[in-house]
């Protein structure tokens, strides 16, 4: 028996509607390494973010830091009963660190959107 090894790299998805209108079928189809589309002689890196996945890494980093502003300085957490005094002071103590390493990501991702 005869058997070859293919180095399958590339995956293709396509998502077809089913006959029935509230069923969709995932398809994936896999190219060879070595296939014409993909032989531009450059290697792609392993995770590339593009602009929409950049502006939503960079908007939720944002929204994290002002979870951290807001949970730790406004209050009402703790006023609700979400959170005790305790874990306010905590967090308000927190957000000093949290939110500028925030800060420090979105700028890195938005440097690096410029390469």
């Amino acid at each position: 028996m005869l058997t070859t090894k293919i180095n399958l790299s590339y995956y293709h998805y396509f998502l077809l509607p089913s006959h029935n209108a509230r069923k969709v079928q995932l398809i994936a189809f896999a190219s060879n390494k070595d296939s014409p589309q993909n032989s531009s002689g450059k290697s792609k890196p392993f995770f590339q973010l593009n602009f929409a996945s950049k502006f939503a890494a960079q908007l939720a980093t944002g929204v994290f830091a002002l979870g951290f502003i807001d949970a730790g300085y406004s209050g009402d957490w703790s006023r609700i009963g979400a959170i005790s005094k305790e874990s306010e002071e905590v967090l308000k103590i927190s957000a000093f660190f949290v939110v500028p390493l925030c800060l420090l990501v979105i700028l890195s991702i938005s440097s690096k959107q410029n390469d």
